[in-house]
């Protein structure tokens, strides 16, 4: 994924600029899609309901990616996507879509990695549902450092524990004591480091 992130920048102008406040919801599982948007500024997670109703953050989108791509062509949106702050996003309408790729063929492919990666999440995510906690956070955990390029990790304790369905108890012990292994360092707001990434994909093996 960070390889996608700005591929999109330089079709923004046919976008639709938009200036959300925290906790907007953008789009919400099972909708008919609209399109699909570019983050530009601030934050936005993406949340899965499951069939027992419990909701799970599963992704943190970074600056300059895409998200609801699902939702392109009136198909039906994946997931939810919420903003963690104040944010600017572009939509990007099913005809603004098809404009961008007829005036840049390139953009076609850009788009269908993009969505390629989200498939291939949701599916990892399902692979792991079974999985001990431990690995559960570590999977999660490594994957949000890809994509957010090694920086700090935006999410705190409480949507850990909501993505792996758990306590945040449990999630505190797990992370403390990766803190006292020297895997990661935690942060007074609420961020997460990955210090050592080998040893943490260790723990997913």
């Amino acid at each position: 994924m960070s390889n996608l992130r700005y591929k999109w920048t330089p079709f923004l102008m046919y976008g639709k600029k938009l200036e959300l406040s925290k906790n907007t919801v953008v789009y919400r599982q099972g909708e008919r899609g609209r399109g699909f948007y570019y983050l530009d500024k601030g934050g936005l997670k993406i949340t899965l309901l499951s069939d027992n109703g419990h909701e799970r953050t599963i992704d943190y989108v970074p600056t300059g990616g895409l998200s609801g791509e699902h939702g392109a062509y009136k198909g039906t949106y994946l997931t939810s996507a919420i903003t963690t702050c104040s944010s600017v996003l572009y939509f990007f309408s099913d005809e603004a879509l098809s404009r961008v790729c007829q005036d840049h063929p390139h953009a076609a492919i850009i788009f269908t990695n993009s969505q390629i990666y989200k498939v291939r999440l949701l599916a990892e995510i399902i692979a792991f549902q079974d999985s001990p906690i431990e690995q559960q956070m570590a999977n999660f955990l490594i994957k949000l450092t890809t994509v957010h390029e090694n920086e700090n990790v935006p999410i705190d304790q409480t949507s850990f524990a909501r993505y792996i369905d758990t306590s945040r108890i449990t999630v505190n012990k797990i992370l403390q004591k990766w803190r006292q292994q020297g895997l990661i360092e935690l942060s007074s707001r609420s961020k997460i480091r990955v210090v050592d990434v080998d040893r943490l994909k260790e723990l997913v093996c």
